[in-house]
């Protein structure tokens, strides 16, 4: 192999991580070309809703999410709670709209438990939306989600805001969160493609979720992965609703974290090789929203390609200083891009007196990395502790 060979492959490795560092920027300045406003077409009158709320083994953050839910302004809607692998001998509720759903054996899936509740709906609801077990919802959740319903969309994402910012670890979890919702959420849908599914705090029609996934047993975590693939494939956007809003839990110790990132980074591995595909399609199709979306979809997670970025800088540093430069320029638009997120975002002040931790977080997130080939043997359900935690945000 030649030397021009050699250095040509090293430019072009170096190309395929780089790009990440200033994608985020490249699709904003799209999406100020790009936006547009609703149109409402009214698809269909006084929608009627099923709200799925899947709890595995943990019962104790059920009555604060239901009742949070029972506060909703819209009121055509049943709430259907799957305890799958829970004790429910306690669990009481008085309002007739909340079913209990205890199945026979255990389930250890999301969508086995969504579709377990979709399988004894008490009617035929237009429209369901997935709540975890853990969120909190504002009263006017719903009546954020109905506009893109009503303009023709038949996937919507929200906002899944902090519940909790107690630890250094929660407030660098909800940064993360305000940077991937800002980016790829609504800066992405406003660039004419999709925004990229959270995992709850997401709405679809009834049908559309039927079809995506009920032919499918999924197992594991990343079942968002599947369903967002499925819809974009079918030709269909997913909108993003800065105002639907539901309170998530934030992850607040170490040991929680490594546990949940193994989760997350394994299923990154798993699915990312979508993105090519996806590719491939919107370039046959002609189809922007397959392409941005499959672009997004090849990106590593965020730790994995700044430390791939910071090694290719200090290799070049010794063999082409000139490229270097280069890198500390992508380093600079990344970490502009990141903060303008944040100001953009309206962010707690807590957040930003915690971003003296992110190396501390990303250490945790290498250790994270060492555990993906045993991730699936991590427990499915994600242990809470905040209450009991000393605030390290001084």
């Amino acid at each position: 192999m030649g030397l021009d060979v050699i250095i040509g492959c090293w430019i072009a490795i170096q190309l395929l991580v780089g790009y990440n560092l200033i994608l985020p920027l490249v699709i904003y300045f799209i999406s100020l070309i790009k936006k547009k406003q609703l149109v409402s077409l009214q698809t269909i009158p006084n929608p009627d809703y099923a709200i799925i709320v899947t709890a595995y083994e943990q019962t104790h953050t059920l009555g604060p999410v239901v009742a949070s839910i029972l506060q909703l302004n819209y009121k055509k809607f049943l709430v259907y709670i799957v305890a799958d692998k829970c004790d429910i001998s306690q669990l009481h509720f008085e309002d007739e709209r909340v079913i209990v759903l205890r199945p026979e054996e255990t389930l250890s899936s999301n969508t086995r438990s969504h579709f377990y509740a979709i399988h004894r709906f008490k009617r035929p609801h237009d429209r369901l939306t997935i709540i975890d077990s853990d969120n909190l919802v504002q009263p006017d959740y719903l009546d954020q989600l109905n506009p893109y319903f009503d303009a023709g969309y038949k996937a919507v994402q929200g906002v899944r805001d902090a519940k909790n910012m107690d630890t250094m670890y929660a407030c660098l979890d909800a940064a993360r969160d305000i940077y991937y919702h800002f980016y790829d959420g609504k800066i992405l849908f406003q660039a004419g493609s999709s925004a990229t599914l959270a995992g709850s705090g997401m709405a679809f029609t009834t049908e559309l979720y039927r079809n995506c996934l009920e032919h499918q047993d999924i197992t594991g975590a990343g079942f968002d992965k599947i369903l967002q693939k499925e819809i974009v494939n079918r030709g269909e956007r997913i909108a993003f609703s800065e105002h639907a809003i539901v309170y998530d839990e934030k992850t607040s110790k170490s040991d929680q974290l490594v546990k949940q990132r193994a989760r997350w980074i394994n299923t990154w591995f798993k699915y990312f090789s979508f993105g090519f595909g996806m590719i491939g399609n919107g370039f046959l199709r002609f189809d922007w929203n397959r392409l941005l979306f499959g672009l997004v979809l090849l990106r590593p997670p965020l730790f994995i390609f700044l430390i791939l970025s910071l090694v290719f800088a200090l290799v070049d540093l010794f063999i082409d200083p000139i490229q270097t430069l280069f890198w500390l320029i992508g380093f600079s638009l990344f970490v502009a891009g990141f903060l303008f997120s944040l100001l953009m975002s309206n962010t707690d002040k807590r957040i930003y007196k915690s971003l003296w931790g992110i190396p501390k977080f990303i250490f945790y997130q290498v250790l994270s990395l060492m555990k993906v080939r045993k991730a699936n043997e991590l427990s499915v359900a994600t242990q809470h502790y905040h209450d009991n935690e000393i605030n390290e945000i001084k």
